[in-house]
């Protein structure tokens, strides 16, 4: 009777340590300055959306989380490092459609594991795409890019964030709906697509509302239809592609944070309980909306369950549009 009591008496004392341990690793967090990883260059959705985050937190912290741009290779090298980072809570990454939905199916060598190399921590936006042109090109509906299209094969091109990044499928995918050959053009990153474009250089994008609706403001780029469910609040008068002709189209983009797999599920739980606490502030929505971001918070199981639906659908789309890198 004794050594039983003796072994229930450890058990509690232990139990109380590590809820202890617990509590104060959720109370010291964070200690010093976070980094959070844009694997993208700046000026892109992943940007924006990681940059009103980073803005957040630091608020809600006090603790300044430092904004890392890591472009290149479609996201591989910033998640790359990201998932080489040490799972202490302080590197963080930003993961979307592409380099977590779309890339796992694309590169037969990816640099990381979407699932196992990552703990999931929440959603953060979703945000429609766009169909958007260069003003000298003669279309304003989607039914009129379509038959300049098929009539002009192979002249048409667009500009994308690289291979594999979401405006590649977007665009992709979009051509073998419409039965359509334009050309892809790969950037390093949405910016340097953005100037070409606008310049004129290439004739269209499909690509995240936020980076396009000041362009689209400014009279720079046509918008032509957006590729969500819906029609937008803040472009009620923008159909959607679905609409325009082509009723199986929808491709939305999201955005969520993670951290490296093994991170303490206690850090894990703080920075999911504050990323919900700054999405429901009303300035937070608005700027969102604004960029044309809607906010979109989870659980971190729900955000893994995303991500792994995203890969299995994206797969399917790979494998029936035979995209590759280029």
């Amino acid at each position: 009777m004794t050594s039983f009591s003796s072994a229930a008496a450890a058990a509690i004392l232990i139990a109380m340590g590590l809820a202890s341990d617990a509590a104060y690793a959720q109370q010291a967090y964070p200690a010093r300055p976070v980094r959070l990883i844009i694997p993208f260059p700046p000026g892109g959705s992943t940007d924006i959306v990681g940059r009103v985050a980073a803005q957040n937190l630091t608020e809600l912290w006090g603790v300044q989380v430092l904004v890392d741009n890591r472009g290149g290779a479609s996201g591989q090298i910033g998640v790359e490092l990201a998932a080489q980072s040490a799972p202490d809570g302080y590197t963080l990454v930003i993961g979307h459609i592409g380099t977590f939905g779309v890339n796992p199916s694309l590169y037969p060598k990816l640099r990381y594991d979407a699932t196992k190399d990552f703990s999931p921590i929440s959603l953060i936006a979703r945000v429609p795409n766009m169909l958007a042109v260069h003003p000298s090109l003669p279309v304003k509906t989607v039914k009129q890019l379509v038959d300049m299209a098929k009539a002009r094969p192979g002249t048409l091109n667009y500009g994308s964030s690289g291979s594999g990044s979401n405006p590649f499928l977007c665009v992709e995918f979009f051509k073998m709906l419409t039965k359509t050959d334009i050309i892809h053009i790969p950037y390093k990153g949405t910016g340097p697509m953005l100037t070409d474009l606008i310049s004129g250089q290439i004739s269209l994008t499909i690509n995240g509302v936020p980076p396009l609706l000041p362009h689209v403001k400014s009279k720079r780029l046509n918008a032509i239809a957006v590729a969500s469910d819906k029609r937008l609040s803040i472009l009620p008068d923008l159909p959607t592609i679905k609409e325009s002709g082509v009723p199986e189209y929808e491709v939305t983009q999201w955005y969520g944070m993670l951290a490296p797999v093994n991170t303490p599920g206690v850090i894990v739980s703080k920075v999911n309980a504050d990323i919900q606490k700054f999405l429901v502030r009303p300035d937070t929505a608005a700027k969102m909306s604004s960029e044309g971001a809607i906010p979109a918070g989870s659980t971190p199981e729900q955000f893994g369950a995303l991500i792994r639906a995203e890969i299995e659908r994206w797969a399917k789309v790979v494998k029936a549009t035979g995209a590759k890198p280029d």
